[in-house]
């Protein structure tokens, strides 16, 4: 395995960390919860108008100039880019050889004023787990090997220098029990001297989502020593969207056999600003500065891509569902799939490019478990992969 590969290993074992259930949460003092309400109310910025929504979480409008990220040390002068200067030149296809659709569409009802965005109201039981889970990362952070065990991943990888990526990346809500995760998601990565990387996609975890599949970021400057989060947990990614925000249902999902649906997710560095966008479809929701990344990292580019699926168990359980819960060779409404791969490989240019089938390489950590295929055929289907595989996989 290359050198990039074993340092988002080191991630993944992170976000795993990062993911562990409430059911490890002891009952926090009185003390502990006057400070969570605090740190609480630093983070829900007050809310100009707000939504409840059918699932149980609120939606908030807030103030464009006061959201979180401008929390951050680095972004206290910074001047809001509202919309990419730059427009890859992604590859169009006309003649799309599988029928599927792409999300999101804005939610029904929901509405922000002008000046606003919308963002997804974090709750007190967000900051105990969150706050749980940096003891455990910090308990485990020199025994990495030791839970590398417990992470399972089926995903392609492209190894060069390039500034961003695509893909439409079908969504499924996989089963998933407490202390497990399922993902699929796009990562971008630039791991000269301390592991960079920015991720977007879906995710199924229960404490985040009420085992329904989400649409989700993370970020980290630093193999999440210091830095990284999900969504909007902490200051650093700027969301500009009035329309979607990070966190919120991705749905409907796919149907087996049936009606499928994507993500079509673009992650990529302006050329202007080098800030890195996040957009779903022609949707613009937010980006990382460039400030956020050291210069020999993602600042100045990426060093590899991969697209695929990941999932994270305890020692004890069985593994989840990854992806539709069915192995690669089922094929298209059967296996989850991540199609219209693409990369950008000039910002100023714009030029965009689809991998060759010899330029992806599959990675696989337990390939009798969880399996990832290449595929090529026509449009869409270019350069695209299936990967999955069913839960209770023996290790």
């Amino acid at each position: 395995m290359k050198s990039s590969n074993k340092l988002y290993l080191l991630t993944l074992s992170t976000i795993a960390l990062i993911l562990v259930s409430k059911s490890h949460i002891t009952k926090q003092s009185s003390e502990e919860m006057k400070e969570l309400e605090k740190q609480l109310n630093h983070i829900n910025k007050p809310a100009i108008k707000s939504f409840q929504t059918e699932h149980g979480y609120i939606l908030d409008c807030i103030d464009i100039q006061k959201q979180l990220a401008f929390d951050h040390p680095l972004l206290k002068n910074h001047s809001i880019q509202l919309k990419p200067t730059t427009i890859p030149k992604w590859i169009i296809h006309n003649n799309n050889s599988q029928n599927s659709s792409s999300l999101p569409y804005q939610q029904d009802d929901i509405n922000c004023p002008i000046g606003t965005i919308i963002v997804k109201r974090v709750t007190i039981e967000d900051l105990i787990q969150a706050q749980r889970l940096k003891s455990l990362r910090q308990f485990s952070s020199n025994n990495k090997n030791m839970y590398l065990r417990d992470h399972f991943f089926a995903t392609v990888w492209y190894e060069d220098n390039n500034h961003g990526a695509k893909g439409n990346i079908n969504i499924w809500s996989p089963k998933v029990s407490q202390n497990q995760f399922s993902l699929a998601s796009i990562t971008v990565i630039g791991d000269l001297k301390g592991l960079q990387s920015i991720s977007a996609g879906w995710i199924v975890h229960p404490e985040f989502n009420m085992n329904h599949s989400s649409v989700f970021t993370y970020w980290t400057a630093d193999d999440s020593d210091q830095t990284g989060c999900f969504n909007l947990q902490c200051p650093g990614f700027i969301h500009v969207s009035t329309k979607f925000a990070v966190g919120v249902l991705a749905q409907p999902v796919s149907i087996y056999g049936g009606q499928q649906y994507h993500l079509e997710v673009s992650i990529y560095q302006d050329h202007l600003t080098g800030h890195w966008w996040f957009v779903l479809r022609d949707e613009p929701i937010g980006y990382w500065p460039r400030s956020l990344f050291k210069a020999d990292g993602l600042a100045n580019g990426a060093t590899s891509v991969n697209w695929g699926g990941e999932n994270f168990c305890s020692v004890r359980q069985r593994s989840p569902t990854m992806g539709s819960g069915h192995f690669p060779q089922e094929g298209y409404k059967k296996a989850a799939y991540v199609n219209d791969i693409q990369v950008m490989i000039d910002t100023k240019s714009r030029q965009a490019l689809i991998p060759t089938a010899s330029s992806l390489k599959i990675d696989e950590s337990y390939p009798s478990c969880y399996k990832v295929d290449k595929i090529i055929d026509v449009g869409e289907w270019s350069r695209a992969i299936f990967f999955g595989g069913p839960e209770g996989c023996k290790i």
